[in-house]
């Protein structure tokens, strides 16, 4: 009886031991991955090109001074552009708006290591040709970054030894660069499906709307609720100091939703929704009722008991 005893004990301790060990390493990957990060400035680059120009530009790479080893990084030009769903494309991309990508040298720091609080520049030059067609075109400047391991000779693996608790994390960060190409560039656009549900039973009021660029440069579309008591002009939410803004690619739609936050889960509003896109606006007004499921029930409950109640009262004069 012992035996079986110390048996059953001894293999709830392999078990305990067992996942000490598993939350361990867990608790270990995440502390590294938490240390390991670095930051690009600036994100995002939009020019004006003329054919024959050469423009030079750069960004900056940082490592938080609260990282706990050197960054080592590579940079790469990569193409730029998106998909019928708005996914980004960086690679292996077959539309004529990705033709910048060919113009880009990159002239320095290409590659290096960085230290905690210490930031590398990162500069390239676009040579456009002169005969490059107007229109929009786009790239990326790609950074890879990965955790430098002393231990080993180029950084690229963890050590082997589980007491040194590192992992090696692979952070991959994108400058994108939009460019119009002055000469034969054509703004316009169209905004699809703009709309407001008129009855919520709970989440927030909200208007949403597909953008398609019909032209062949990039746009700026802007979005702008208004919300109104029912029987006031005074607004009760509104963005139209500080619109909501999607920057919108040629040849593609974005669909975008705009929401109030602090919509009560009980009330009756009047809404005002627009989208605007390269000269096009669309304004959607309608009243929207709030009725939350436990009250529409209780009504639809009342209106069956007095529709009964009417009945039954009619029948009984009858007689």
């Amino acid at each position: 009886m012992n035996k079986k005893h110390n048996i059953k004990w001894a293999k709830l301790g392999l078990a305990g031991a067992f996942l000490l060990i598993t939350v361990t390493g867990f608790f270990v990957e995440v502390s590294a991955s938490a240390n390991f990060s670095f930051s690009m400035t600036p994100m995002k680059e939009e020019l004006i090109l003329n054919p024959g120009d050469n423009y030079s530009s750069s960004i900056d790479i940082y490592v938080p001074r609260t990282y706990e080893t050197d960054l080592k990084y590579s940079a790469e030009v990569g193409e730029y552009y998106v998909d019928e769903n708005y996914n980004n494309i960086f690679e292996d991309c077959d539309s004529t708006y990705c033709a910048m990508k060919d113009w880009i040298t990159i002239d320095s720091a290409s590659e290096g290591r960085v230290s905690p609080g210490e930031t590398i520049t990162i500069s390239y030059t676009i040579n456009v040709p002169d005969n490059a067609a107007g229109g929009g075109q786009y790239a990326s400047i790609l950074v890879t970054g990965n955790a430098w391991d002393d231990a080993t000779e180029d950084g690229s693996e963890a050590k082997d030894d589980e007491s040194t608790a590192t992992v090696t994390e692979i952070k991959r960060m994108a400058h994108t660069i939009y460019a119009e190409v002055t000469g034969d560039s054509n703004h316009n656009g169209e905004i699809i499906g703009a709309r407001v549900p008129g009855f919520l039973l709970s989440g927030n009021i909200r208007g949403d709307a597909t953008v398609k660029n019909t032209g062949n440069v990039h746009g700026e579309a802007t979005y702008k609720l208004q919300v109104f008591p029912l029987f006031s002009n005074e607004e009760v939410y509104t963005n139209e100091e500080n619109p909501q803004t999607s920057t919108i690619l040629p040849e593609r739609s974005r669909y975008n939703v705009i929401e109030w936050k602090d919509t009560p889960s009980l009330g009756i509003f009047n809404v005002i929704y627009t989208a605007e896109f390269e000269g096009v606006t669309t304004e959607v007004k309608k009243m929207v009722i709030i009725c939350p499921i436990w009250l529409l029930i209780i009504i639809i409950i009342a209106i069956i008991a007095l529709v009964v109640w009417l009945y039954t009262r009619s029948k009984s004069r009858k007689k």
